[in-house]
């Protein structure tokens, strides 16, 4: 089969074996799949992201000096089933699936292996036990947003929103649109949201942002502040008799950006008792000031992927069109366009999510 692999920081299109399924698990043919920031990341970052799974027992065990074929957010059709399966889905049926295997030795990742090949190759063999159905109404390339929109819907939950809760989202890339797709999609309001890119700013406006702010022009944090007083002062909790200025709401902000420092930034100008989900995935060794976060006793929740009542929970709501995915998707490539795409992504205005189609 053709599949883009990467070794060695490049991208190139191969002929490669078309994986067997095992005990369980079932051959299945790419429609889609999107092409995840965590891939731009790991192209760049391979060795760094191997090293830090290593130490901190993740799940990234690759053999840096064999090929990986990348992709992890995709929508197939049933093509075989192996031994010792259901054979649930039918041939032809179309589904997603979180990107694992799940195996008698363990758990096995699906596009961060050598052996397990992801989205951006023609085939690949996932486990039967995981496989959800498209639903007919649902186009082939919104079903493929199921992984990543799962990622924002997970950190959302992880927030513990209460009906008062103010969020404040930094980052407006894929991550952060996930993240405020399914803020709005729960009912939180305001949302603000912040990024130096216009278009993006424009896309999180797209999926549910109420207010969208321009760093460079003016402070998130001072935006958020106006934008959490209370309307009736009088429902507002019990203010400490030291506190100045009108009383705020909770404040609840996501680190969706993934560089370092803008962790210390948030601790730093958020209000007492923010809760702060990190959501956005840094690669390299950050800091911060611990007296921020102990004097102001501030909620640091870092997050990573989903359950897997939460990916079926968003395909259903992606399928009702709860949760926006229309205005993420900013371009199409096939297989030979992958290697462009991943420099294209590396521009935010131009893009927020490319599909890749292995079979066009």
């Amino acid at each position: 089969m053709r599949a883009v692999v990467m070794l060695n920081h490049e991208l190139t299109v191969e002929d490669i074996p078309v994986p067997e399924p095992g005990p369980g698990e079932v051959l299945v043919k790419t429609l889609a799949c999107g092409i995840c920031g965590s891939d731009l990341h790991a192209l760049k970052h391979t060795e760094k992201l191997v090293e830090v799974s290593e130490r901190s027992n993740g799940v990234f065990n690759m053999d840096l000096s064999r090929g990986i074929v990348m992709g992890h957010e995709f929508c197939f059709e049933v093509v075989d089933h192996g031994p010792n399966t259901d054979r649930s889905l039918k041939v032809g049926t179309r589904a997603v699936s979180m990107p694992v295997l799940i195996r008698p030795t363990g758990v096995e990742t699906v596009g961060y292996s050598n052996d397990n090949p992801g989205g951006y190759g023609e085939y690949m063999r996932l486990s039967e036990r995981l496989l959800l159905e498209v639903p007919n109404s649902l186009p082939t390339h919104k079903a493929a947003l199921t992984e990543p929109m799962a990622v924002g819907l997970h950190a959302v939950e992880m927030a513990r929103l209460t009906k008062d809760d103010v969020p404040l989202v930094i980052g407006c890339g894929p991550v952060g649109l996930a993240v405020i797709a399914s803020l709005r999609m729960k009912g939180v309001q305001p949302i603000i949201a912040a990024d130096f890119s216009s278009r993006r700013r424009q896309l999180a406006q797209a999926v549910g942002a109420d207010i969208v702010v321009d760093p460079a022009e003016q402070s998130p944090y001072t935006s958020w502040q106006e934008a959490a007083v209370w309307t009736d002062p009088s429902t507002a909790p019990p203010q400490p008799p030291w506190a100045s200025g009108p009383p705020l709401r909770p404040a609840v902000m996501f680190e969706c950006v993934g560089v370092p420092g803008v962790i210390d930034q948030i601790m730093a100008a958020a209000p007492q008792g923010t809760r702060i989900v990190v959501v956005g995935v840094c690669m390299e060794k950050d800091s911060f000031e611990p007296m921020f976060g102990i004097n102001k006793e501030l909620n640091l929740q870092f997050v990573l992927g989903y359950s897997g009542e939460e990916y079926a929970s968003t395909l259903h709501h992606i399928a009702e069109g709860e949760i926006m995915t229309d205005p993420l998707i900013t371009g199409t490539v096939g297989i030979e366009g992958v290697a462009q795409a991943f420099k294209d992504l590396h521009s935010p205005e131009e893009h927020a999510k490319i599909i890749v189609e292995p079979w066009h």
